[in-house]
């Protein structure tokens, strides 16, 4: 862990003295050589490694290596645009991105429950300035603020929760379990303690209601910008609640249920509310929401299959989401334009991308045999042994992932060539590379699921 660490911290001054004409190239290679090491988390001990300084199981390992495999994804991506910009903003903008990918690796490495929400909350600073400063439009700065304000105001509770846990029983997260039943029995509401003190992680996850800085950081933020949050940053939130989910007694999960209803109806709604989108980029991040309340829903019914389901959907969408972004991205940087209806009949133009957006829309839709499709069906039976009437409100999730897929199927790729588009310069091996390296993971992962169960 640590030769991988001080890989990352090796990046800066790479960055720093590279020559303009390496420096991309430097940045990508080291990410990917980053990635090959952290491979070896997989089979450390069968994913239990602890020590005072760091903590890779079963929960925090998968989420480590997907952050380390997103690095060298986001610089691969964000070359076209970025290479126009004068040469210390593209430092800068790289500096910026590794720092973010760092504190994010952190947070999930740390055994420590200070140390983590540090790091959980240090990650906030740079997404705010990569938003504000290499966003594409005017309303950034708006996107930015809602993103911090969100953040800090559900992380308040959070900090006084831990503040008071640490002065009473000093707080490493393997002893969390251990020592939580001397917490719990001073408070007579369990089920308001948990939403409370997890509030910050519900912001971020985001559940619906508090997910309105979400389509509005995506809109605004560049390529990398949009990865990372898709990516990793949900995933923080995620993992928050999978840490803290045995907090949450068998005779409590009754008080969570107004939590449980929400996030029901969080992901009919924004799966229904994809199919009103004009926006693609704004599309993605509610089909983004959807997908990240029903990991929600499955950490609520608190069994050991639907723990398993929540972390495979987390890395099945950590990869699927990044990758539909990508794919918004080289759509964008060819027409300079999200609207899906000016971006009708690429399938004329560009056949091959088209068997991309085929691929990544049925991986994100959850077609069999996909690790989507694993995590659903885990969580589905999960849900149907808590309750049938929560199974079936949810299975109509299924018809509507499925009619905006066709949607944004239908609305980017079929039709007529829009008359305003003259000249469209070819994907590039680059690009190729990127949506594959994207999709190779979900593909081996399906021939050996148990390494993220």
């Amino acid at each position: 862990m640590l030769m991988i660490l001080s890989a990352w911290v090796s990046v800066f001054p790479t960055i720093l003295m590279a020559p303009a004409k390496h420096m991309w190239t430097l940045a990508t290679s080291q990410g990917f050589l980053i990635t090959f090491f952290s491979l070896s988390w997989m089979f450390l001990q069968d994913f239990n490694f602890a020590n005072p300084l760091f903590l890779i199981d079963k929960i925090s390992g998968p989420l480590t290596i997907l952050t380390c495999w997103l690095f060298p994804l986001t610089m691969l991506a964000s070359q076209s645009k970025m290479r126009l910009e004068p040469i210390n903003r593209q430092r800068a903008y790289i500096l910026n991105i590794t720092f973010l990918q760092l504190m994010t690796l952190l947070a999930f490495s740390t055994p420590d429950l200070m140390l983590f929400f540090i790091f959980f909350e240090a990650s906030l600073v740079p997404t705010m300035i990569v938003i504000t400063r290499w966003g594409a439009q005017e309303r950034r700065l708006e996107a930015g603020m809602y993103l911090a304000f969100y953040t800090m105001l559900g992380a308040i509770p959070l900090m006084i929760w831990i503040t008071k846990f640490y002065s009473v029983h000093g707080s490493l997260l393997p002893t969390l379990t251990h020592t939580l039943h001397i917490t719990q029995a001073a408070t007579n509401y369990p089920g308001l303690f948990w939403t409370i003190y997890n509030a910050a992680f519900l912001v971020k996850l985001p559940i619906y209601c508090l997910h309105l800085w979400l389509p509005k950081a995506h809109v605004e933020a560049p390529i990398a910008g949009s990865m990372i949050l898709a990516g990793t940053l949900l995933k923080l939130g995620g993992y928050g609640i999978l840490r803290s989910a045995p907090l949450l007694r068998e005779e409590d999960l009754n008080q969570t249920l107004p939590i449980m209803l929400i996030a029901i109806l969080g992901i009919l709604a924004t799966a229904l509310l994809c199919l009103r989108q004009t926006d693609l980029k704004s599309l993605i991040a509610m089909s983004s929401v959807s997908h990240m309340n029903l990991v929600l829903a499955a950490v609520l019914v608190s069994s050991p299959w639907s723990y398993s389901g929540a972390m495979v959907m987390m890395i099945a969408h950590g990869l699927t989401s990044s990758a539909l972004f990508c794919l918004a991205n080289t759509s964008y940087e060819r027409t300079n334009s999200r609207t899906m209806i000016l971006l009708r009949g690429m399938l004329l133009i560009f056949p091959l991308a088209g068997l991309w957006w085929l691929i990544i829309m049925l991986l994100n839709m959850g077609l069999p045999p996909s690790i989507n499709f694993a995590g659903e069906v885990l969580i589905m039976l999960s849900l149907f042994s808590w309750s049938p009437v929560a199974f079936l409100t949810v299975a109509l999730n299924l018809i509507f992932t499925t009619a905006y897929t066709l949607y944004v199927l239908w609305a980017t790729q079929r039709g007529p060539l829009p008359d305003h588009i003259k000249t469209l310069f070819p994907y590039q091996i680059r690009e190729h590379l990127l949506l594959s390296l994207h999709i190779l993971p979900g593909f081996l992962l399906i021939l050996n699921p148990e390494l993220i169960l």
